[in-house]
């Protein structure tokens, strides 16, 4: 049964990595960075472990390997930034990076995806992680059911 579940979960993520290729462009990279932000920060702050957990993410991640990591890591601390300063500033900014893919229900499907990955990254997506996620959603059009938020 393990194995099963490791086996799936691997081909889950190999596919979700060929999918983020598709797409490497400026505007979804800052989206999957800034809801990486945003999910990071659903406690209400983002620790200086929380960073170094989703900078190594990043680094490691192979949904966003595909990204120029110099590129990947100026965007993540912008968006931190913000959330330093004020926690609506920087949900908002978040949002108006996420809300650039609007319209573009592939990419937007596939960000929401990742953040739920991201989410769950640590095995445990927690109900603020989820609210997060959902309020991307919202602000992409989509359905929040449809990822079982």
């Amino acid at each position: 049964m393990l194995k099963w579940l490791t086996d799936n979960a691997n081909v889950a993520r190999e596919k979700l990595t060929t999918e983020v290729a598709k797409y490497k462009n400026a505007d979804f990279r800052d989206a999957i960075v800034a809801g990486c932000a945003l999910v990071a920060a659903a406690d209400g702050d983002i620790s200086s472990e929380e960073k170094q957990k989703m900078i190594g993410y990043m680094q490691t991640s192979n949904e966003l390997k595909i990204f120029k990591m110099t590129d990947v890591m100026k965007s993540f601390t912008d968006v931190v930034e913000k959330f330093e300063f004020d926690k609506g500033i920087g949900q908002g900014e978040a949002l108006k990076l996420i809300g650039k893919i609007k319209g573009k229900p592939e990419e937007a499907q596939l960000v929401v995806r990742v953040c739920c990955a991201i989410g769950a990254a640590d095995g445990n997506f927690d109900a603020d992680e989820k609210a997060a996620v959902h309020m991307i959603c919202v602000e992409l059009g989509l359905d929040p059911s449809n990822f079982d938020l």
